[in-house]
């Protein structure tokens, strides 16, 4: 398999590449397979970034999430380093000044599959800042981690009135693209040209790379993205346990097995494990437990739980297994579960389980004592059409 920044020394691109005035939007994830960091690829290959760009979490992948991350300096390089997760909106877009120092952006960024790691969403916001001030992008694509199947898609596309930040345009919760390809399907319905043009966006494309292909059958090492990414492990589980980010279940952070562990001070591991063995969900077991997160909800409380193992990845549906968990917890003490209120990624109008789901319809549904598995197979049912969305970013690609 040849990722984008495997095949940056041979493109026909680098001519190009070597004479522009460089920014470079990456994170640490951004390797190739000897797993050389990009800023030392292009320093190899002896060009030098004006910029780089971090986003969420930091270009050195510092942030804890949600943290607002201030420019810096490179250290190696001496190139200012320009933080695109501040304190507002307007934050998660390069500026025109910043724009105004490179004629090419050059974007290498890992993501894990699920509509709201917010990566493919930074990579989205600037090319269009790019695309309005007449500077190129090269987006290095890479493969989705937890596989590109149309039958592992879960999750209809966001209800009207519930984009955001962790999902600015219509996409299911599982989505089976890479960044790349939901980059250029967006691309290619707003009128940004593709392919090799003065402004525009070319996606180079991964090779020798079998879509339905999971990270356990790349040849090269998962390095995580995020710091609560740590493992392929995570990234099969995340589709669902990122929801508990809209409740007050801990979902696992200030533990070693994040969005893998998760539970409460006040849940009984051992009923919700039976409950969800009772589903008949495949592709998991849940292990009860106890633990104590260092940090984030419930830090230092010993909290009831369970651990979701994964042991079938492809029957295995990470959004419906924790829809059902979500349910259950709620039904198992219902004067301590809540969902989440405050302020959830620049929004205040609108709870985080909502733009999770991208409706208000699982929270209802949870709060109105509804079925469990019924919920959960209502919610994570895909959108028919998606399967036709998918083919579009296909040929969007092939066209850059």
């Amino acid at each position: 398999m040849h990722i984008g920044l495997d095949r940056l020394p041979d493109l026909p691109q680098l001519k190009r590449i070597r004479s522009a005035r460089l920014g470079v939007l990456a994170h640490p994830a951004s390797v190739d397979r000897e797993l050389t960091h990009i800023a030392a690829v292009l320093d190899g290959l002896g060009v030098r970034p004006r910029l780089f760009f971090g986003p969420e979490h930091g270009y050195g992948g510092e942030a804890q999430d949600m943290a607002s991350v201030k420019s810096d300096v490179d250290a190696r390089s001496g190139a200012r380093i320009v933080s695109l997760y501040g304190d507002r909106f307007e934050d998660l877009s390069p500026t025109a000044a910043d724009l105004a120092e490179i004629d090419l952006l050059l974007i290498d960024l890992a993501d894990v599959g699920a509509r709201y790691y917010t990566f493919v969403w930074t990579a989205l916001l600037a090319l269009r800042a790019a695309h309005a001030a007449g500077v190129h992008v090269v987006l290095l694509d890479r493969p989705n981690p937890i596989g590109g199947a149309t039958e592992s898609v879960e999750g209809a596309t966001q209800a009207p009135g519930f984009l955001s930040f962790v999902g600015l345009e219509p996409v299911p919760i599982r989505h089976s693209l890479t960044v790349g390809e939901l980059v250029a399907l967006f691309a290619r319905r707003e009128g940004i040209p593709l392919g090799d043009v003065d402004c525009g966006l070319r996606v180079v494309a991964v090779e020798g790379h079998r879509r339905e292909g999971l990270a356990a059958e790349w040849d090269r090492p998962f390095v995580f993205p995020s710091p609560n990414m740590p493992t392929a492990e995570t990234a099969l589980v995340y589709p669902g346990g990122c929801l508990l980010e809209g409740t007050n279940l801990s979902e696992g952070r200030g533990t070693t097995r994040p969005f893998e562990i998760v539970g409460a001070p006040w849940l009984d591991g051992h009923d919700l494990a039976a409950r969800l063995a009772s589903t008949g969900l495949l592709g998991f077991i849940a292990r009860p437990l106890t633990f104590r997160p260092t940090f984030q909800k419930h830090a230092g409380k010993i909290c009831g739980g369970v651990q979701i193992h994964v042991t079938d990845p492809h029957t295995f549906r990470p959004v419906a297994t924790y829809l059902a968990l979500t349910a259950f917890a709620s039904r198992q003490q219902p004067e301590q579960f809540r969902f989440r209120t405050e302020r959830y990624e620049y929004v205040d109008t609108i709870p985080a389980f909502d733009l999770l789901t991208g409706s208000a319809a699982a929270r209802l549904a949870i709060e109105a004592g509804e079925d469990p598995l019924s919920i959960a197979l209502e919610v994570s049912r895909p959108d028919a059409a998606w399967s036709e969305v998918m083919r579009e970013a296909q040929a969007a690609v092939a066209a850059c």
